[in-house]
């Protein structure tokens, strides 16, 4: 009796599992080509590289009236005294510091000393919304992933479809919408995708 009850046990849960099984569906084809680097995956950025919006202080010691803080405009540029326009844009700040020595040494002054730093990075965002705990937009850094920001967000809500997270990505002024497989990346059979300065993640609500 107790060998029949075994059996029929051992049956049942092969059932639960394949049941489980095919209700994960199949990875998106998309997906896989964001983890291989396809048309719609693209090389990784530097956090620490600067953009538009970006907030940085520098200081020059040999006269205080030229440093302050600088806004990073739209066209990648900050104005500086003396000397105008300076790109920065994919610089990181010891970039721009090097760069402003050069520019104040040919006629300004002799020996310039030159710091930078960010006050606020607001070039490079992710965002992650509906059922997470804590959604909004979230500061981007180096080798983030999904299952970063979600975390970063409060992690998934009660009422979340994990499995149906979605990523929204900018490509060459193309948006493109795949579907992370959440369950098999937290499972260890999916590779955890990295993310890029404008991906949006939406949870949905599960229906069950």
């Amino acid at each position: 009796m107790k060998r029949r009850a075994g059996r029929a046990a051992s049956a049942g849960l092969a059932s639960l599992l394949a049941l489980v099984a095919a209700c994960t569906p199949p990875v998106d084809p998309g997906y896989r080509e964001l983890l291989g680097g396809g048309e719609t995956g693209v090389l990784q950025p530097q956090a620490t590289t600067l953009g538009p919006g970006d907030r940085l202080a520098i200081r020059v010691y040999q006269d205080e009236k030229l440093g302050g803080e600088f806004a990073v405009a739209s066209d990648g540029t900050i104005s500086f005294p003396l000397v105008g326009k300076v790109e920065v844009q994919g610089l990181t700040c010891s970039h721009v510091e090097d760069d402003l020595v050069e520019r104040l040494a040919a006629g300004y002054i002799r020996t310039p000393s030159v710091t930078c730093s960010v006050v606020a990075f607001n070039s490079k965002k992710i965002f992650v919304f509906g059922e997470v705990k804590e959604p909004g937009a979230f500061v981007f850094e180096d080798s983030m992933s999904v299952v970063q920001a979600v975390t970063l967000a409060g992690g998934f809500s009660d009422r979340a479809a994990p499995n149906e997270t979605a990523l929204v990505r900018t490509v060459a002024g193309e948006k493109r919408r795949v579907r992370i497989p959440m369950e098999q990346i937290l499972r260890g059979e999916v590779e955890n995708l990295l993310l890029l300065p404008g991906d949006i993640l939406f949870v949905p609500t599960s229906i069950y």
